[in-house]
């Protein structure tokens, strides 16, 4: 009932936040609260929350829009208003700093797609402040599941720029050697899967056995690992992929069919995510440059995890199979440099992101050891005098004292004292 009373305020929260957490809860300590107070204030905040957005949504409006009380639709933006209370009373430590997180990954459960791109919108203004250590340490994880939870209710067809922003922000706070986004196992995307026709249909330009040939090369791009543990697999593999560089070296592109399909002289290109695989387009997508380059790029990925370093020898592949990548290789590197337009140049940049990839499987190989190096802490030069070795005259401390004693007793000579300790 406090904090309900409370969000009719229009004030900012400094002005009333804490006075109405005493009132909630009576807590031992004037500012601070003790675990069993933080948690029942998160229940009721949490309660308090879930009878908000209810109330919105019987209003027909969006849950960032929602009005200035339970029954009425003015616009206040009372859930707004309550994560601003909420996310004061956590940057200033009066209580938990992964309530705020808490809250917004309840938030973000109870909202459509639609809703939850405001909400997000709101998560990305308070990012500065949410990315305070004292905040973001506590509620990390919990961002972290909100996040990808988020992540697995979009489609990756129609809400791109929303996953893209969530990815974003993911990379804007968690480091680069976060274990959490390195798929360390290398598990496969097995889901992907492209279905194409199995049964020859009237009115198709190819031989339907190559249409067939073709598309079956996916099913082993897609889950490459079984490829390379059956032996059979393997060889219908090499076998399919002879088929289609040889269709390519024998057709090759002409420059006016790279110029026709040159996504840079289009301005309203769009980025197709997934070909079509109806037999009937075979024809125009074998003379469709972009289309042969994936289909290529998709073999040197396909080869590189071939060629990966593993854990012992016995992983890797048979000196046979070695050199059967090898010449594939060759032969998809020149295709590769024939496809206009700027046919080298596009294999260049194809081979300096994959040596990159390289790079990052070694890394990973070698047990993702963190990036960030701690930086040198400043001596004093007190320290430094402290430590400094002695300088001795004479190099040394024994000759220096036998000169300085030779000094103080002139009347005795050195090489009376040397004739003394060494036997005749």
């Amino acid at each position: 009932g406090v904090f309900r009373t409370a969000l009719s305020r229009n004030e900012a929260p400094e002005a009333f936040a804490l006075q109405a957490v005493q009132e909630a809860i009576k807590p031992q300590k004037q500012t601070v609260l003790v675990l069993e107070e933080n948690q029942t204030l998160e229940n009721a905040l949490r309660r308090l929350l879930q009878e908000l957005v209810s109330s919105a949504v019987q209003s027909g409006k969006g849950i960032m829009q929602y009005g200035n009380s339970l029954d009425s639709g003015e616009s206040n933006c009372l859930i707004t208003h309550l994560l601003d209370i909420m996310l004061y009373l956590c940057e200033r430590g009066h209580v938990e700093g992964g309530m705020v997180f808490q809250l917004l990954e309840d938030l973000t459960d109870m909202s459509t797609i639609k809703d939850c791109k405001d909400v997000f919108g709101y998560i990305e203004s308070k990012q500065d402040v949410l990315g305070k250590q004292e905040l973001f340490g506590r509620g990390k994880l919990v961002m972290l599941r909100t996040c990808n939870q988020l992540l697995r209710r979009l489609s990756k067809s129609n809400d791109v720029v929303f996953c893209g922003r969530i990815i974003m922000f993911l990379a804007h706070f968690f480091p680069l050697s976060e274990r959490s986004a390195l798929n360390i196992k290398g598990v496969f995307n097995t889901s992907n899967e492209t279905k194409y026709e199995k049964d020859a249909t009237d009115g198709i330009s190819v031989d339907f056995n190559f249409y067939q040939t073709l598309w079956s090369l996916q099913e082993h791009f897609r889950n490459p690992a079984l490829t390379t543990t059956n032996p059979t697999k393997w060889q219908k593999f090499a076998s399919n992929l002879t088929v289609v560089l040889s269709t390519f070296e024998a057709q090759p592109l002409s420059d006016a069919d790279g110029k026709h399909n040159n996504l840079e002289q289009e301005e309203d290109a769009a980025f197709n995510i997934k070909y079509l695989t109806s037999s009937k387009l075979m024809g125009l997508e074998l003379k469709d440059a972009s289309f042969r380059r994936h289909i290529l790029v998709q073999c040197l990925i396909f080869f590189d995890y071939l060629k990966a370093p593993g854990k012992t020898d016995k992983e890797g592949p048979s000196e046979s199979m070695k050199e059967e990548i090898k010449s594939c290789e060759e032969r998809v590197k020149n295709l590769l440099e024939m496809i206009p337009p700027k046919g080298k140049e596009f294999l260049q940049s194809i081979e300096h992101i994959l040596e990159r990839e390289k790079n990052w499987v070694w890394w990973k190989r070698d047990g993702c050891p963190a990036f960030e190096k701690q930086p040198f802490e400043k001596k004093s030069s007190q320290a430094g005098a402290r430590k400094r070795k002695p300088r001795w005259r004479l190099g040394n401390k024994e000759l220096a004292q036998l000169w300085k004693w030779a000094e103080l007793n002139p009347d005795r000579g050195l090489v009376q004292i040397c004739c003394k300790s060494l036997p005749c």
